[in-house]
C-alpha cells in the first residue's frame, strides 16, 4: 500500500472536516469529489454557490456531499467578524475592517477553523503562500510548544531503498529563507514530529550541508554544526546527526566511509536543508528526476492544521494534502 493510501485509510477512521476556500478552481472541486467519494474527509467549499454549481456541472463533478458556503450571505458572518475584531483589535484592526476581511474566503475559512466549525484548511492553488499563512498566523497563531512556523514536503520516491522505503520529510522547503542555527534546530524538531505523525515510523534526522564531519569549513557549515548540537541538547529524544552531505545522510555505503561511527548517517528519513535555496531545489529535483510524489508545502507549527499548496498542483496533489490535513487534525 502506498504512503498516501495509508494516510487516507487513517483519515477514514476519524473523519474530519476540511474547508477549501478556493472553490472556483477546477482542481479544488475535483479533489473535493475524490475526498468525498473515497470517504476520508467532510468538505466545506467557500465561494459563490452558483459559480461552484456551474463549474461542477460543466466538469461532471459529484459534490452532493459537500457543504457550500458563501461568506457574503453566511449566517456566521457577523459572529466571525466580531471574533476576528476581538483577536486583532490590539493590533489596530477595526470592526469595520474585520467585517470587510471576513468576506474573503481565506479569512472566513480560518475563522471556521478557529471557531471549531472545521478541523483544518487547505489553500494555495490560486493564493500565494503569504495570502494563506498571514491569516493563519493572525487568527490561529503558533502551536503552544512551537517557536517557529516552517514548511515541509512529504516526498515519496518510487522504487527507492533509501529513507523509509522511499518516503522522506524535507524541511524547510517553502517558508524560511535563510534560517540561523536556532531556527534550523526548530525546523528539525518540527520536521521529526511531522515525519512520525504522518509516516508512523521513527524519525532519523540528517542536518544537510555540502560537508560531512568537517570535510569543509565555513560559516555555512558551522551553522549546520551548531544547529545539530542544539537539536541534541534541546531534543534528546531525536536521532540526529550532522553536518552531513546528502549521500552520507541516506546511502549506507557512503555513510560507512564518511561517518563510520554514526548511528544515523546512511539511514536518514527526515532531511533538514540549510536554507530555502537548497530545500526548494532539492525537492524539485527529486520530484522531477526521480518522478517522486511531492505533498506540500505542508505547514508545521500552526495551532491548527493549515496547509499551503503549490500553485502548480494537480487535483490528485490536493486530494492527498486534504488527507494529510485530516491526519494532522486527528493529533
Amino acid at each position: 500500500m502506498s504512503f498516501i493510501e495509508e494516510v487516507k485509510n487513517r483519515a477514514k477512521t476519524n473523519r474530519k472536516t476540511i474547508v477549501l476556500p478556493e472553490a472556483t478552481d477546477v482542481r479544488i472541486l475535483q479533489a473535493a469529489e475524490i475526498a468525498l467519494k473515497e470517504g476520508y474527509a467532510n468538505i466545506v467549499l467557500l465561494g459563490d454557490e452558483a459559480k461552484i454549481s456551474q463549474l461542477a456541472e460543466q466538469n461532471h463533478f459529484d459534490l452532493s456531499g459537500a457543504i457550500v458556503i458563501n461568506p457574503k450571505n453566511s449566517q456566521k458572518r457577523n459572529e466571525y467578524a466580531e471574533k476576528l475584531y476581538e483577536l486583532r483589535k490590539e493590533k489596530g484592526l477595526t470592526l469595520e475592517k474585520a467585517q470587510e476581511l471576513i468576506l474573503d474566503e481565506v479569512y472566513f475559512g480560518m475563522m471556521m477553523v478557529k471557531m471549531e466549525d472545521a478541523d483544518g484548511l487547505v489553500s494555495g492553488a490560486i493564493h500565494s503562500t503569504s495570502d494563506t499563512l498571514r491569516p493563519a498566523l493572525q487568527i490561529l497563531k503558533t502551536a503552544p510548544d512551537t517557536k517557529l512556523v516552517s514548511a515541509f514536503f512529504v516526498m515519496v520516491v518510487p522504487n527507492c531503498q533509501y529513507g523509509e522505503n522511499g518516503v522522506f520529510v524535507f524541511g524547510d522547503c517553502g517558508l524560511n529563507e535563510n534560517p540561523d542555527s536556532e531556527a534550523l534546530a526548530e525546523i528539525a524538531n518540527s520536521s521529526a514530529k511531522s515525519f512520525e505523525q504522518l509516516v508512523g515510523k521513527e524519525a532519523k534526522i540528517g542536518m544537510l550541508s555540502y560537508s560531512t564531519y568537517g570535510s569543509a569549513k565555513s560559516e555555512l557549515t558551522q551553522k549546520v554544526i551548531e544547529a545539530t548540537n542544539l537539536v541534541k541538547e534541546r531534543y534528546p529524544e531525536w536521532k540526529v546527526d550532522g553536518e552531513l552531505q546528502l549521500d552520507s545522510a541516506i546511502v549506507p555505503e557512503v555513510a560507512r566511509s564518511k561517518a563510520p561511527n554514526s548511528n544515523v548517517a546512511g539511514k536518514c528519513n527526515t532531511l533538514v536543508f540549510p536554507d530555502l535555496n537548497a530545500g526548494n531545489i532539492g525537492y524539485k529535483l527529486t520530484q522531477r528526476l526521480a518522478k517522486a510524489e511531492a505533498y506540500g508545502p505542508l505547514c508545521q507549527g500552526i495551532a491548527k492544521p493549515v496547509n499551503d499548496l503549490s500553485r502548480g498542483c494537480s487535483a490528485q496533489d490536493v486530494a492527498g494534502v486534504i488527507a494529510i490535513t485530516c491526519v494532522q487534525a486527528m493529533s
